[in-house]
Parts: C-alpha cells; sequence; structure tokens
C-alpha cells in the first residue's frame, strides 16, 4: 500500500508540473500575441506648413525617434509591430511635389521592430508624437516634419514688400499720397501739420494773378484724407479666412458623404479671390490645402500676419437632420449665450484632439484663463462684425438664430483681432448639404460675407498697426 501510493504522488505531481507547464507556455504565447501590434492604416499629408505621417492601431505604440545628418533623414524605429502590407504601402504615397520628403523607407530592424527611414530634401525640425483614440480613430503615432525656416515669415516678408514705400521719384507734396501704410503718430503729426501750417483767412481772398500762382506744398483740406483709400481706409486691410477642420480632422459629415473640410475650404478660396479683387483689402488663408492646423497655429497665424480681422469657414451639424440655418459666433467673455452654442464650441474644440496635436505644445494665447480690456474691446468689434455678417447672411439664407452668439471657442480667442466664425449652413441636414455643394449658393454665400465685411469697415476703417510681440 505505501508502494502505491508513493507511485500515485509521483504520477500526481508530475500531471500537476505538466499542466503547470501547459498553462505557463499558453500564457506566453497569449501574451506574444497580445504584444504584437497591427498597424491598420497610414496616411501621409504633405503641406507647404509641414508634412504629417500618421500610423494608425488598435493598441498603444511604442517607438523611438532618431534624427541623421549627412544626408538629412529621420529614422522611426516602432516596436511590436508586424511588417504587413499597410505598412510596405507607406512608402508609395510619398509624392514627388512633397515639399520635404523625398522618400520613405520601410523594413524589419530586428525581430519585432519595424523601421521606418524618412529621407528629406533640406534640414527639417521632425516631432513625434502619440494621440489616444479620438472620434472615429484608434490610437495614433504622428511624425510631423517642420521646415526649419518658417515657411509664414516670408509670406509676411512678400507682404511687406507689397506694402514698401515706391521708390523717392515723385514730388514731395505728392509722397503723403502715395503711401499706404501709416502709423497713428504719423496721421497725428499730418494733421497738426495741415492745421498748423493753414493760412487763417478772415475774408475772401482775392483771385491771385495766373502769372504768380505757385503750387502750395499744403493741401487746405487736412493730409490726413489724402492718405487715405477709397471707402476712407486708410490702407489695405488684411482678412484671414480660416477653412474649419483639415487633415487628419474631416469635421462634420453630410448624409452622401460630404466633409466639412472639403466645403469650408472651397468656400474659403472664393472668398479669398473675391477680397482679393477689392481694391483695399488683401486675404490671407491658415490652410490652403488639405491638412490640419492646429487651433493655436491658426490663431498664431493670424496675428503674425497682422490681420485685421478673422473669419472662420465652417458647415454645422447636429443630431437630428431638421436643423438647419446660418449662425455667427463671437467668443464670449462670460459663457455661452445658449446652450446650442455651448454644445458647438465644445464640438469645435474637440477639433484639436481629432486632428491631433501633441499634449507637449502649450499655448499662452489660448491657456488664457482671465480676458482684460484689450480682450474684451475686441469682442466689441467682433460682435459688430458678426451682427453686419449674420445681416448680409440672412439675404440668402434661413438663420438658425437672427443675432449673433457667443461661446468659448478656441479659435476665436485672439486679444488683437476682431473675430467670428461662421457656421454657413447644417451640413447635417440634407437640404442644406445639397445647397453647400452648389456653385451658385457658394458664390452668394461669399458675396454676403464680403459684403458684411465692408459694411463693418465703412463705420471701422483699418487703421495702421504696429507689429505685435508673439508669445
Amino acid at each position: 500500500m505505501k508502494s502505491f501510493f508513493k507511485s500515485f504522488s509521483r504520477q500526481y505531481i508530475g500531471l500537476k508540473c505538466l499542466s503547470l507547464m501547459l498553462a505557463m507556455a499558453l500564457l506566453i504565447a497569449q501574451q506574444a500575441n497580445a504584444a504584437v501590434n497591427t498597424v491598420t492604416a497610414a496616411r501621409i499629408w504633405p503641406a507647404q506648413d509641414y508634412t504629417r505621417i500618421t500610423l494608425e492601431s488598435p493598441k498603444p505604440f511604442v517607438y523611438k525617434m532618431t534624427l541623421l545628418k549627412n544626408p538629412e533623414r529621420v529614422v522611426v524605429d516602432v516596436e511590436n509591430v508586424e511588417l504587413n502590407t499597410v505598412l510596405k504601402s507607406l512608402s508609395e504615397k510619398i509624392l514627388s511635389s512633397d515639399p520635404y520628403i523625398s522618400q520613405l523607407r520601410v523594413a524589419t530592424f530586428k525581430p519585432g521592430v519595424v523601421r521606418l527611414v524618412v529621407d528629406l530634401k533640406t534640414e527639417a525640425k521632425p516631432t513625434v508624437f502619440t494621440l489616444q483614440p479620438a472620434g472615429d480613430y484608434k490610437h495614433r503615432l504622428v511624425l510631423d516634419v517642420y521646415p526649419v525656416a518658417d515657411p509664414l515669415m516670408a509670406m509676411l516678408s512678400d507682404m511687406d514688400k507689397a506694402t514698401a514705400p515706391v521708390a523717392d521719384t515723385a514730388p514731395k507734396e505728392q509722397k503723403a499720397v502715395d503711401s499706404v501704410v501709416f502709423t497713428e503718430e504719423k496721421v497725428l503729426a499730418l494733421e497738426n501739420e495741415a492745421l498748423n501750417s493753414a493760412p487763417i483767412q478772415t475774408q475772401p481772398a482775392e483771385p491771385e494773378k495766373e502769372t504768380t500762382k505757385t503750387a502750395d506744398p499744403i493741401v487746405e483740406k487736412p493730409a490726413v484724407a489724402e492718405t487715405k483709400m477709397d471707402n476712407g481706409w486708410l490702407r489695405k486691410a488684411t482678412i484671414a479666412i480660416d477653412p474649419g477642420h483639415g487633415g487628419e480632422d474631416p469635421g462634420a459629415m453630410g448624409a452622401t458623404g460630404s466633409r466639412e473640410k472639403d466645403i469650408t475650404l472651397t468656400i474659403s478660396k472664393k472668398l479669398k479671390a473675391r477680397i482679393d479683387a477689392e481694391p483695399n483689402m488683401r486675404a490671407v488663408l491658415t490652410r490652403d490645402g488639405d491638412y490640419f492646423i492646429p487651433l493655436h497655429g491658426r490663431v498664431n497665424k493670424a496675428r503674425k500676419l497682422q490681420a485685421d480681422l478673422f473669419v472662420s469657414i465652417h458647415a454645422d451639424a447636429f443630431t437630428n437632420p431638421a436643423a438647419r440655418g446660418s449662425s455667427v459666433f463671437a467668443l464670449s467673455e462670460k459663457g455661452a449665450t445658449s446652450a446650442s452654442a455651448r454644445y458647438l464650441a465644445k464640438k469645435e474644440n474637440e477639433s484639436d484632439l481629432i486632428g491631433g496635436v501633441s499634449l507637449n505644445v502649450k499655448d499662452p494665447v489660448l491657456a488664457r484663463t482671465l480676458l482684460d480690456l484689450s480682450q474684451t474691446a475686441t469682442i466689441n468689434d467682433s460682435l459688430k462684425l458678426g451682427k453686419a455678417v449674420l445681416g448680409q447672411i440672412g439675404n440668402i439664407n434661413k438663420l438658425h438664430k437672427n443675432h449673433v452668439e457667443q461661446a468659448g471657442f478656441a479659435v476665436l480667442k485672439s486679444p488683437d483681432i476682431p473675430s467670428i466664425l461662421v457656421e454657413t449652413a447644417f451640413i447635417s441636414n440634407p437640404e442644406e448639404e445639397r445647397r453647400l455643394n452648389d456653385d451658385t449658393y457658394q458664390d452668394a454665400l461669399v458675396t454676403s460675407i464680403l459684403e458684411g465685411i465692408k459694411k463693418y469697415f465703412a463705420t471701422n476703417p483699418a487703421l495702421a498697426k504696429t507689429r505685435v510681440a508673439q508669445e
């Protein structure tokens, strides 16, 4: 009996050990399978501002980036991923017209590690970060390739050249007339000069003989009037037009598949063309293609370009497809003026999460919690601009609200530029979606926005500005 128990005990222990070993092997296999990540989508967004490469997967990414010289290239090692057809096809998506990337190579570097080598056309400033699931996206790994030289500064230089004084060949009395950029101090000086030097007459002057008449270097009316352009403006006004969404962020979707980012870009380009055709205005776009610009980037671009106005173009969406009408919004000091305005602002502010912004990027303009007096004055001007634009849009489409609404839109938080957000129509409404894709309606909408801007400038002329310090 004793030997029987010994034999049974040894068999039992052997079976137990075998069972334990099988369980451990199964666990190791499961963990190995769990560790392997699968890239389900790969996208490339080339643009003059920067080029973005995005990888998407159901699990978080583990990566390491290295920047190499001679030649310039970026190396990104992605761990625990398999080299599948999605990754292999990434190199085929690089366009020859890409401003910064010449080619991209993908291969297995070592077991469990896929290496991406991005060959650059010039020296660049790459940044890599991950994004948590947002909207319809899963986990994302983002590589942004920025140029060393800011393209915006080149645009500023071109604009400065366009407004530079003409060569000093005109008679002295013509100089004040030809110049289009005046500081407020210069305007006041011209006024004082004209008032102090103009002759004071107590009775009608006798007509002068033709042979003794000489040119008077000071005209009888104040010189400041001569510095004005048509409609009484002192210089060309710069309008920053902001096509909402773009790139990774498609915005709202219509029932037939229309994307907000496409409609807003089309309308914005048409509006820019109409504004550029005006003698006293010029327009700049915050984006001119299908790529994403962070909300703070849109604000800073307008400020660097010394924009006089900021107009953000959107196409609204709501859960109820019956919702319709156009709206105009301005920033709020105290809170949203309605529940729908609060809902819309929250949705639009989530654009950064969907479009993809590194959480390491902090912007002091958008991070402000207190609004100073200059912001308050800017909001008042924004409301005037919004009222002028809304009144014109009401001539071509039903208004969702017959007054300018306010909420905490991050894209409107410029402290020194009157800013409005125009919801052109509800893309979620089938009828309005059709109109938003119609050239005739787009042209009428552009005309109404332009007329509203001109109406605003009729009582609020574009004064000379000095460069503002950028945070």
